[in-house]
């Protein structure tokens, strides 16, 4: 008999800009699912939230760290479980690279040191076969969480590919990378609260926009906030964490990584030891593009006035990094497929998912409450694939715009959700 063991993360954000208020009544709600309805022993389950400033706190060393230990005592036949609830948020193409035009989706931990989609994914490749591993993200943007992961439900992986196409097609006629650079350059003021005029963000009756909420039926006296951390919010609550105003849009990776070091995104270790490279090979202005030389003039900055062991100690986190080609820091960007691992998530990637709060003041998920109906309706397994077909009808007739996504083998699309 295997084990069944989990992981679950709610983050309020509480006394900042971001602040949520369903994420911990998510974590908890989930968490007795877990016991009464799974058989997951008490013991078994780690929770990390922001409730109780004394408890260890869902940073990004802490989730990686609690993630890295789930799968690394994995056997055949345990059943692993993620369930996060909090911000997501997407960061833009920094290499300045023509063909880096993607966006790597990530979740937002409590200390702002973001976990991106390639994490998951890498993660998820270490499980062995024979175990599966489910993975619940309530949070926006999250249909990209487990990238190049088969998408059984959902339009974000067809999305991605129109864009890419039109990308190319723009890329052709020579203005493919400066269209990318406009939004990109827009993000940058957004940083400083200039607002620039939106234009085409609605596509097909599909949320592209990160600004806009998501709308419920106009019979609900509740509020409703989305779980979506637009650049200019993140960046400027990194600013307030680091005292400093340098931060922007072409920074935004180095900045994770001169704050964190060897407890930022593996992936974002890889982006600077690729940027360290085009910076001794000196590599600078229409070189790299706009974006790129921004990174490096940031880089230097932070060298600066650092020699010999210093200099040093502080890029070996990146340097240690195995780095096979530049395209492996591209935004969007991943080597093989995982096929162990299964992902729910509570919007597409153009999507922002909803937190809630009713006339009698609960507050959840959108998504994670329609999962707690829809297992509260009977005691029968219900399949991944019946699980996020009848969240998308109940959110559907709540009058949310997100549309929840399954993302897996087809190996595990017919299996019972966890367990």
């Amino acid at each position: 008999m295997g084990r069944k063991r989990a992981v679950l993360v709610g983050i309020n954000y509480p006394g900042t800009k971001a602040e949520l208020k369903g994420c911990l009544n998510d974590v908890a709600r989930m968490r007795r699912s877990l016991v009464d309805r799974f058989g997951f022993a008490e013991a078994d389950i780690r929770v990390l939230a922001d409730a109780d400033p004394a408890a260890p706190q869902p940073t990004g060393a802490n989730i990686r760290r609690e993630l890295a230990r789930l799968v690394s005592d994995a056997r055949p036949g345990d059943y692993l479980f993620f369930h996060y609830s909090g911000h997501g948020t997407r960061l833009p193409a920094e290499t300045g690279q023509d063909d880096d035009t993607g966006y790597d989706e990530c979740i937002v931990p409590s200390d702002m040191n973001l976990i991106t989609d390639q994490d998951f994914t890498e993660l998820v490749q270490k499980v062995p076969n024979g175990c599966l591993f489910t993975i619940v993200s309530d949070s926006c943007h999250s249909g990209g969480l487990l990238d190049k992961a088969k998408e059984q439900i959902g339009h974000s992986t067809k999305l991605k590919q129109v864009k890419q196409g039109k990308r190319e097609e723009r890329s052709d006629s020579g203005t493919g990378f400066r269209s990318f650079l406009k939004e990109t350059v827009r993000d940058a003021f957004e940083s400083r609260g200039v607002h620039l005029p939106q234009h085409g963000h609605q596509q097909s009756g599909h949320i592209d926009s990160e600004a806009e909420e998501p709308e419920i039926d106009s019979g609900t006296d509740g509020s409703i906030k989305n779980r979506s951390l637009p650049l200019s919010t993140f960046i400027e609550m990194l600013k307030e964490k680091t005292g400093k105003d340098d931060i922007e849009v072409g920074s935004i990776r180095m900045t994770l990584f001169s704050l964190f070091g060897d407890d930022a995104s593996p992936k974002i270790k890889k982006f600077m030891k690729v940027m360290l490279g085009k910076l001794q090979q000196g590599q600078y202005g229409g070189v790299v593009g706009f974006v790129g030389a921004l990174a490096q003039e940031f880089l230097k900055a932070k060298l600066e006035g650092k020699q010999g062991e210093e200099a040093e100690d502080a890029l070996k986190p990146a340097m240690e990094q195995e780095v096979n080609s530049v395209q492996e820091v591209y935004a969007g960007t991943t080597a093989r497929v995982p096929s162990n691992g299964v992902l729910i998530s509570g919007c597409q990637t153009d999507q922002t998912s909803a937190d809630a709060t009713t006339p009698k003041g609960m507050s959840y998920g959108a998504l994670s409450n329609a999962i707690q109906a829809i297992l509260a309706e009977k005691d029968k397994k219900v399949t991944n694939k019946d699980l996020v077909l009848k969240a998308r009808d109940l959110l559907a007739k709540q009058g949310y715009k997100q549309q929840p996504g399954l993302y897996c083998s087809d190996n595990h699309t017919n299996v019972a959700f966890i367990c």
